[in-house]
């Protein structure tokens, strides 16, 4: 991905030791990997081709445009990098042939070294090809796993974690449905909607099993015992009722099956009267969603199909990804594994992300929203780095 160059500036110390003189600094900076200098160059060349289309007057569509505003952050970005990448070795040659000049090139070199390097980096992710969800808002299905009732407590307690975290960055968020566990505290499943656009892009690293290890409540003998819940990580394909409406109106007859219902609730007043459950079968994949919060099954309905669309459209993406993947002669890992992502260690008050080997010491902050992004980030600069890979494969 990047090639080093690298000064060494050898000087005769005052005191002089058994070597007769010691290495005092390095001056080194990265270059881009050949194969990526050259797609940023067929980006320049895609840009001269869609002026010359534009200045004859062909008119663009929604998708060309995006495309054209793409490849010209990718232009610009190009330039600047070529400019500042001509300075810094036009320094480095000072430096080692102009003693009168080294001083004040070392220092420039020092000063110009942090904006190459933020330049190359934004020039790199520009290069990476864009996330297909990367700007939708995103639905979070969250389910209890082994643990019993302390897993049903866990699962609220990440609820709460994504709800806080939404609050912290003030995203607009609503839970679409969350059934409680009956014969306790905790939850059977909940869904979680964060409306805000690119919501996805930054919690898709959260889909996969969290792992808790603590005392429970219920603990007479002081014993830490481990639970786990799933977290999901879908896009937000459909947006309103409207769009839900017009969502069923794409499915084929013979493709799902809606069936109504007597919703459940825990009595009293939670007692719906009324058939307003839906339960929604999509024949093709299998997958099923049942919803019952509302008291419309109008409402239900669409949520329904918010969520059956959603998980349709990141079941397409995952296997398109798949495919991608095993037609690359080297297989690369995926960040998106469905095994243990995290373990959240309450006596040691530590977390603990395995894909990346990041540990944070502040489970209340973590759990609270307010940093959960330190652990988020360092999941997608790993990801960052290993989509920065495969292209040079």
């Amino acid at each position: 991905m990047f090639r080093t160059f690298r000064i060494a500036r050898w000087v005769l110390p005052r005191r002089i030791g058994l070597l007769g003189c010691r290495f005092q600094s390095t001056l080194e900076f990265k270059e881009l990997h050949p194969s990526l200098l050259k797609k940023a160059h067929q980006s320049v060349q895609e840009i001269v081709q869609l002026d010359q289309a534009l200045s004859k007057g062909d008119g663009f569509d929604a998708e060309t445009q995006k495309t054209y505003s793409r490849v010209s952050s990718i232009r610009s970005m190009y330039e600047e990098y070529q400019e500042l990448l001509d300075n810094l070795k036009g320094l480095q040659e000072m430096i080692q042939t102009d003693p009168s000049l080294k001083d004040d090139a070392k220092s420039e070199f020092d000063n110009s070294l942090p904006q190459f390097r933020q330049v190359s980096n934004n020039l790199l992710r520009k290069l990476l090809p864009p996330h297909p969800f990367a700007e939708k808002a995103c639905i979070l299905e969250l389910r209890p796993g082994v643990g019993g009732t302390e897993a049903m407590i866990f699962t609220q307690d990440l609820l709460n974690m994504y709800i806080g975290y939404a609050q912290y960055h003030h995203w607009k968020y609503h839970v679409i449905a969350q059934n409680e566990n009956q014969s306790g505290n905790g939850l059977v499943d909940a869904i979680l909607s964060i409306d805000e656009p690119g919501a996805y892009d930054k919690l898709k690293y959260e889909s996969g099993v969290h792992r808790v290890q603590r005392i429970p409540a219920t603990e007479t003998k002081g014993r830490t015992h481990t639970s786990t819940a799933a977290v999901i990580v879908l896009p937000q394909i459909v947006e309103s009722v409207k769009d839900a409406e017009q969502s069923e109106r794409s499915f084929r007859p013979d493709e799902i099956r809606i069936d109504v219902m007597r919703a459940g609730g825990k009595g009293g007043q939670h007692v719906n009267t009324t058939d307003s459950a839906v339960r929604i079968t999509h024949f093709p994949s299998g997958i099923v969603v049942a919803m019952q919060d509302e008291r419309s099954q109008h409402k239900n309905k669409a949520k329904a199909f918010a969520v059956l669309r959603a998980r349709l459209a990141e079941r397409e993406r995952k296997e398109k990804e798949n495919s991608e993947r095993a037609a690359r002669k080297d297989q690369v890992t995926t960040t998106d594994r469905s095994d243990k992502i995290r373990t959240y260690n309450y006596p040691q008050n530590r977390i603990t992300d395995h894909r990346c080997n990041f540990t944070l010491y502040d489970i209340e902050g973590v759990t609270s929203g307010v940093k959960l992004d330190e652990v988020i980030d360092s999941m997608a600069a790993r990801d960052f780095e290993e989509r920065s890979k495969s292209l040079i494969e």
